[in-house]
């Protein structure tokens, strides 16, 4: 295949698959192993919506660090950094001091890595396979996401958070050896129009982190709860879920490059909206649970190629990859905190966890009818600021 002939998108892509065994073994857990600690559930939805807000307020300190240090050692830097909250996690029971510097940490790798990640995807990416580049990313983070939760599960389950979280720390730090010998992209001391030409990417971002609340934060705390709160159930949960999207994410990056978008979007639109019905109302079975969360492999393999590949082709054709991921980000920031802020009031109001869920079609609505008017029927180039 053409698009695996980009030798810095391949180093990239090899990065992910070790980042995402670190975040799948380790940091899905997180949200649940708060619960299992002692943390009421509205509070660690809370904790999420924390975790965004500092995340939105520390970004713009990213551009002026990457200016001087470049993007790729940033990224590095981001990426030993999202390890830091690994060692606290063992020590919290409870709201307590170990929980608020969870909170207080776990932001600042976050920021330097997501950042500058989807900035440098996006700068040495190639628009005409920019499709294909990205699904063949989603489908090798599914190939490792079918045997780190099992890992990640049984790690907690057999030696708790003192052997998981840190051995998760340690493999995270691992996933920075494949950057090193990437190309550095120098970050421009100025660009006007950086940040004006984000507007799209940006209100793209924000409507995918309200569909993110519902979809992924809140149904992994509500999904724990239906399978009794046991994380090896929670991690084969999470592997078969895995198992089910990794060779459909191929087809519809290839289908996007073909320069038919308008219809990946319908398809990853009508994905989404199904199992995330399904998803509300399956709580009560955890077998339908299961199955509702092995078919959110679907949403992942449909979604993130359809949304992805016109935001990396439209940071790519910015004044600044960089200053446009900031602005993007900061949009997914936004949407994301907002949207667990919400289920953390209806769960404390007493509701079930099926109307936080299903915030995510207001999110998934909004992104498909974007998506659709910048698409047309050119597929992704024809997307403009």
């Amino acid at each position: 295949m053409s698009f695996f002939s980009n030798a810095a998108v391949n180093r990239l892509n090899l990065h992910s698959g070790i980042q995402t065994l670190a975040q799948e073994a380790g940091g899905i857990f997180i949200l649940v192993f708060l619960l299992k600690a002692g943390v009421p559930a509205p509070l660690v939805l809370c904790s999420m919506a924390a975790m965004t807000a500092l995340r939105f307020i520390l970004r713009p300190f990213v551009l002026p660090f990457a200016r001087r240090f470049g993007l790729r050692t940033t990224l590095v830097l981001g990426t030993a950094l999202e390890a830091a909250v690994f060692p606290i996690l063992p020590f919290v029971k409870g709201v307590d001091g170990a929980f608020l510097a969870m909170v207080l940490v776990s932001p600042l790798g976050s920021v330097l890595y997501w950042t500058c990640y989807h900035a440098y995807f996006a700068a040495v990416g190639d628009a005409e396979h920019r499709g294909g580049q990205v699904a063949i990313r989603t489908a090798l983070l599914a190939l490792v996401g079918i045997g780190a939760p099992l890992l990640g599960g049984w790690a907690l389950f057999l030696g708790g958070p003192w052997l998981a979280f840190p051995a998760a720390g340690m493999v995270q730090v691992l996933a920075a050896l494949p950057l090193l010998g990437a190309p550095q992209v120098a970050v421009a001391d100025d660009a006007p129009g950086g940040f004006r030409a984000a507007w799209l990417g940006s209100a793209l971002m924000a409507c995918d982190g309200v569909f993110a609340g519902g979809y992924h934060y809140v149904w992994q705390v509500a999904l724990f709860i239906a399978l009794g709160e046991s994380f090896t159930a929670y991690g084969g949960a999470m592997a078969l879920s895995a198992l089910a999207g990794t060779v459909f994410t191929l087809w519809i990056g290839k289908h996007i490059d073909a320069g038919k978008g308008r219809s990946a979007i319908v398809i990853a639109f009508v994905v989404a909206a199904g199992v995330l019905a399904l998803r509300g109302v399956s709580l009560g079975s955890p077998w339908l649970a299961v199955t509702a969360n092995a078919l959110g492999a679907l949403v992942v393999a449909v979604w993130v190629p359809a949304l992805m590949a016109p935001i990396y082709n439209l940071a790519k054709a910015s004044p600044c990859p960089l200053r446009f991921s900031v602005a993007t980000e900061g949009g997914w920031d936004i949407g994301c905190g907002l949207s667990c802020l919400a289920g953390a009031a209806i769960v404390a109001s007493g509701a079930t966890y099926a109307a936080p869920i299903l915030i995510g079609l207001v999110g998934v609505t909004m992104a498909s009818g974007l998506l659709w008017r910048g698409y047309g029927a050119s597929g992704p180039t024809a997307l403009s600021t």
